[in-house]
Formats: structure tokens, C-alpha cells, sequence
């Protein structure tokens, strides 16, 4: 890329550099063909607070927004941008490719189009180029952990910009866990009054109103984002059971919201009323998160309350299973069906999918073989690989790095260098790839920063382009580290080798 064009991450698929610029100005309008209206709204949102420009809509307008279906070979999310000097066209097939391109535009004008407040005295200058984009992979997501710290809406529609300007497609929430319960159920209320909260070492609360979760849904799908919900399910239920101890294992017994990190060994019991719950439950889920996808965790759900359980044993003896270890892939086999019954595809962490239908799709996340095992399954996959994935991980050996979780060290070359295993000949489809940050050390948005930046804008330049060098890479992180600082990210080291340039570290440790 030549030094005078601005670096862009996720690198586009193919790019050209054209003599001369395009200046935007208080006389440019927009022409705006039929069905890109919401491109034009987006266009504007983000910057017209830095440029105060009105980029209203003229039939004449030298900024194009074209729909185009003969454009079909770009797919859902792929767009042609033509920057001449003296007109801008943007074309997609389908509305989501303009809602790409105008990302592109964004990071083609100069580092103060990213404030939000007016800059006055500023070239709004885009470099003449020739952009054909598209997409690697169809899924780019990022789940955020909301059940171990809480975040309020704020922070999740700061989260659907930073995603939107990467062109990552997925926000995933995890919003309940062992240790807090944040999605409202109107049929039981205590889900959220009692499982919301919970007490030391380090007391913490909070949940999401229907309101709030239903205007981040629609926030999030006018920058081509889906928010994929996820309600964990049959373990990780202790904050559940603080709230409706009946659907727990043991008559009789009284529990708290989970105070501690790590796997906790109360899980939902398996008489019927349980199942009910979860259907409810998962009702209205879909009836606030429109998404195809709905996730309902599935993983690390120790089966010694079910051995221990006379209701257990005699469920199992009555489904025909071998053992009560069994009873994990018949309950979500039995609640995956209520989904795909409402048009839903069904997620759930796994390894290999072995025990769950075909049509379940899989987040696998231990090792890239199972990844390979669940394609060969049938399934639809995410490749969520931990050491290369996973946020909560340490990205640098330095003392400066804040405490984390103990283990591995993922670097950002690490995350950017990592490919999905896949077989064309499988009977499986890889949807695409995902970043996770689970948030026991992670409590405020400076930590989520700090460990989601810069190796989340590596995972969106492999996922969109798929094989940009690490060297080229590395070349354009500086300056788009430069963007993340404009938009107040408070990233972590881009370059293992170079000091932080915010702080310490220390500071958050």
C-alpha cells in the first residue's frame, strides 16, 4: 500500500491507488438508490459529528449509494468503491455491503473524521481508489462476557461501533453464567432480582431491561451487526438456581450467586418443569434477539448432581440412556429442538458435536482437530480456538501485562497468523472465526480495552481478507492504532517489542 494512502484494517480484498482526491464539502450531496436509504442514515451518523457536513440526498449527488443486483458475485457483505475526483460511487448488491463500504470510506479520510465532536480546518480528503471487497468467512464475531462483569448498554453500543468499524458481524453476549444472570424474563422476575447480583470477594450487580436489549438490537443492525444472545444451559446455571433453587438437583437446598472463577458443579436438574423453564425462557429470547442463531452453552456441565440424583438416575433409565453422563446431550438435544422448532439454529460450545444434531451449530474451542471432527459431523462451525482466541489470555510476557487468566500468552501475531481448520470435502460448513473475552479479570471498559485491542483488529483483517502477511499487517497496525486511539480506545501494545503507549499496565493489575 502506497505510504501516502491511509493504511485500512481489515485490508481490503483488492485495492488500486488512482491519482488526485475527492474532497468532501458543505456542497456534496448524496444520490441514493432504491433500498440504500439506511446506507445514507449511516453515512451521515458517523460524520457528521466530526465534519458537520449535511450530506443531504440529491438526485444529482456526487457521493453515490447504488443497490445493484447484478452484483450478486459480491454476496451479502461485499462492495465496489470508486473514489474519483469528482464523484465517490459505492455499490453492493444487498444494503450490508454499503454498510462495509462506508466503514472503508471512514478510514480513507483523516484520523479526525473518527471524533465525535466537531474539527473545524480539516480537508475531508479520500484518496482516489479502486476498491472490490468481500468478505472471507460469514461469521466475524467477538463474544463479550456480561454475566461475570456486568456492562451497561453503553459500553455494548461503544462495542457494535468498534466491531461495525473492523467489519465484524457478531456481537455475541454472554449474559448468563455461574456468576450473574443480566437478561430480563417477565415470567421470572427473580432471574434478574436475585440472580443479578452477586456478593464478595468483590460484590457486583446489574442487568438489562426488554427496552435496552431491544434498542442495542436495532442499533447494531444499522451497522450490519447481529447481536447472537446466549443463555447457558445445563450448567453454568448456578446464578439461575440462586433465583429458583426447585430447578436445581437437591430438594430443599438454599444457594448463592457463584462468587468465584472457574466451573461450578450445580447444574439444572432434568424433570420436566426445568425444561419448561428453559423453553420459556428461550421464548422470549427470540422474541428480543431476532437473530438465527441463539446460543445456549452446553459446555463444561459436571454430571456428578445427576449421578447423586434418584430423579437423575430414574430420567436417564427412562430415556433409555446408559448412564446420567448422557443426560447433557438429551437436554440439549430436547431444547435444541424447541428452537429449531421456532426457525432458530441452535449453538453450543463443543468440541467435536459428537451426541448433538447435525443442525446444531458448534463453537468448538479446545483443539483445531475437533474442529475438523465436527465439519466431518455435518455441523456448521466456529472456530473459537482458545490459543488463538481467546482475550482473557495474557498477550505479552512483559511484568507490565495486567493480571489475566493464568496460562497461555496470546499474542497479536498469534490471533492474526491463526487458521481455521477446514476440509472442502466435509460434510460440515466453517461459518467463520471468533474472538472471546470471558471478564472475571476484566471489570471495566479500560481492562476490556486493554485486552480486546489490538489483537481483535488482528482476527478482523484475517477473518474479512484471509491472508494478509503478518509483516503487512504489522506495516498498518500504527496507524490504525492511531484510529482506536482517536475513537478513546485504550489499547493494549501494538507491537510486543514496543512500550504501551497509554500505560504501564501496572495501573490495571
Amino acid at each position: 500500500m502506497p505510504a501516502h494512502l491511509p493504511a485500512l484494517v481489515p485490508l481490503p480484498t483488492q485495492l488500486t491507488h488512482r491519482p488526485g482526491h475527492f474532497t468532501l464539502s458543505d456542497e456534496t450531496a448524496v444520490r441514493v438508490s432504491p433500498g440504500a436509504g439506511a446506507a445514507a442514515d449511516l453515512l451521515r451518523t458517523l460524520l457528521a459529528p466530526a465534519t458537520g457536513l449535511p450530506l443531504p440526498v440529491s438526485p444529482d449527488g456526487s457521493f453515490v449509494l447504488a443497490l445493484d443486483p447484478d452484483l450478486g458475485g459480491l454476496g451479502a457483505e461485499g462492495y465496489g468503491l470508486t473514489v474519483a475526483p469528482d464523484a465517490v460511487l459505492l455499490r453492493a448488491a444487498h444494503v450490508t455491503g454499503l454498510l462495509r463500504g462506508i466503514q472503508t470510506v471512514r478510514q480513507l479520510l483523516p484520523l479526525e473524521a473518527l471524533s465525535g465532536s466537531r474539527r473545524r480546518g480539516i480537508a475531508w480528503r479520500l484518496p482516489c481508489v479502486e476498491i472490490t471487497d468481500v468478505p472471507r468467512h460469514a461469521w466475524r464475531g467477538f463474544m463479550l462476557d456480561v454475566a461475570r462483569h456486568f456492562q451497561p448498554v453503553s459500553v455494548l453500543r461503544r462495542t457494535v461501533d468498534l466491531l461495525a468499524l473492523h467489519k465484524l458481524n457478531v456481537l455475541h453476549l454472554h449474559l448468563t453464567d455461574d456468576q450473574g444472570w443480566r437478561m430480563p424474563v417477565a415470567a421470572y422476575p427473580l432471574l434478574t432480582e436475585v440472580g443479578g447480583r452477586r456478593a464478595g470477594p468483590v460484590p457486583h450487580e446489574g442487568a438489562y431491561t426488554t427496552a435496552e436489549l431491544t434498542d442495542l438490537v436495532a442499533y447494531a443492525a444499522a451497522r450490519g451487526v447481529t447481536v447472537v444472545p446466549e443463555i447457558e444451559m445445563p450448567g453454568h446455571a448456578r446464578a439461575a438456581l440462586a433465583a429458583y433453587p426447585e430447578l436445581g438437583n437437591v430438594p430443599g437446598r438454599r444457594l448463592d450467586v457463584w462468587p468465584l472463577w472457574g466451573v461450578c458443579d450445580t447444574v439444572f436438574g432434568v424433570h420436566e418443569p426445568v425444561l419448561d423453564f428453559c423453553r420459556t425462557v428461550l421464548d422470549e429470547v427470540a422474541d428480543v434477539f431476532p437473530s438465527r442463531h441463539i446460543h445456549i452453552g452446553g459446555d463444561e456441565c459436571p454430571t456428578t448432581e445427576w449421578a447423586a440424583s434418584p430423579a437423575a438416575r430414574a430420567r436417564a433409565a427412562a430415556e433409555g440412556l446408559a448412564h446420567t453422563d448422557a443426560l447433557r446431550d438429551w437436554f440439549l438435544g430436547r431444547i435444541g429442538a424447541h428452537l429449531v422448532g421456532r426457525g432458530r439454529v441452535p449453538v453450543v460450545w463443543a468440541e467435536t458435536g459428537e451426541g448433538l444434531p447435525a443442525e446444531f451449530a458448534v463453537m468448538s474451542w479446545r483443539d483445531p482437530e475437533h474442529t475438523r471432527i465436527a465439519l466431518k459431523r455435518g455441523h456448521p462451525v466456529i472456530s473459537c480456538q482458545h490459543r488463538a482466541s481467546y482475550l482473557d489470555y495474557a498477550q505479552t510476557d512483559s511484568p507490565d501485562e495486567p493480571h489475566a487468566e493464568p496460562g497461555l500468552v496470546v499474542g497479536v501475531r498469534t490471533v492474526h497468523e491463526h487458521e481455521p481448520p477446514t476440509d472442502p470435502e466435509t460434510a460440515g460448513h466453517l461459518l467463520g472465526v471468533q474472538a472471546q473475552l470471558w471478564t472475571e479479570y476484566a471489570p471495566t471498559v479500560d481492562h476490556i480495552d486493554r485486552r480486546v485491542f489490538p489483537r481483535l483488529s488482528a482476527l478482523a483483517d484475517r477473518a474479512w481478507h484471509g491472508s494478509p502477511s503478518w509483516e503487512d499487517f504489522r506495516a498498518r497496525l500504527g496507524a490504525h492504532g492511531a484510529r482506536l486511539a482517536a475513537l478513546g480506545v485504550r489499547h493494549g501494545p501494538l507491537d510486543p517489542y514496543v512500550p504501551d503507549p497509554h500505560r504501564s499496565g501496572r495501573e490495571q493489575s
